[in-house]
């Protein structure tokens, strides 16, 4: 029996390290990705590129809280994964703002840069996905990671399909709809982590309730 626990233990120690290796990594690459969207998108005025920009440095964000719990309880892991389907919201109404803004302004975007970037960012974000979909099904918390960067690889191609359609018409609403579509993105994605995030939390109260009575509560 204690050599069987000692195995079990020394495979979650495995576990928790190889995670925390994927994450350290996914996140400097998000970190430096959001400085470098965030300053160019400033610098041409492209609403996409901010909204990337926002949604690196929510991964950031999202990477530090899922380092936090790795191999802590259900409960942990559901708590930082209700918070970060709640940073995900919020980032999306942050783009849409910034959305709001744009549609106000006369500006075009340079349509090279937005290129170029676009490119820059699916090669980084295509890194860390490629990372973190060999530890997809560990558990919920780096599910709801996994589908955060799947994320940045839509709204990246969304990025390049923008420039082309700024280069073709010579207007910044494929722009502007592109970081619209973006959001719509994120936001399903919100939900979906939320929910799921609620229904852990439900079934860990559930499991604990039931531990100190011996009786479920209906």
């Amino acid at each position: 029996m204690d050599s069987c626990c000692q195995d079990k233990s020394s495979e979650l120690e495995a576990l928790r390290g190889h995670q925390s290796k994927v994450l350290w990594i996914a996140l400097a690459i998000n970190g430096g990705m959001f400085g470098l969207e965030f300053f160019v998108g400033l610098l041409t005025g492209s609403t996409s590129l901010l909204a990337d920009s926002l949604d690196m440095l929510g991964d950031a964000l999202v990477y530090g809280f899922t380092l936090y719990v790795v191999g802590l309880s259900t409960r942990w892991q559901a708590s930082a994964a209700l918070l970060k389907g709640f940073v995900m919201a919020g980032f999306g109404l942050m783009v849409l703002a910034q959305a709001g803004y744009h549609l106000m302004s006369p500006e075009v975007p340079d349509f090279r840069i937005m290129g170029a970037t676009g490119v820059l960012a699916l090669l980084a974000n295509g890194t860390c996905l490629l990372l973190l979909t060999r530890r997809r099904n560990d558990d919920l918390n780096m599910r709801s990671t996994w589908l955060c960067s799947r994320n940045d690889i839509i709204a990246n191609v969304g990025i390049l399909i923008a420039a082309a359609g700024v280069l073709v018409s010579g207007s910044k609403w494929p722009d502007l709809a592109i970081g619209l579509l973006i959001t719509a993105v994120y936001m399903r994605s919100a939900v979906y982590v939320i929910r799921q995030a609620t229904t852990a939390l439900r079934d860990a109260g559930y499991k604990d309730t039931t531990t100190e009575t011996g009786q479920p509560v209906v």
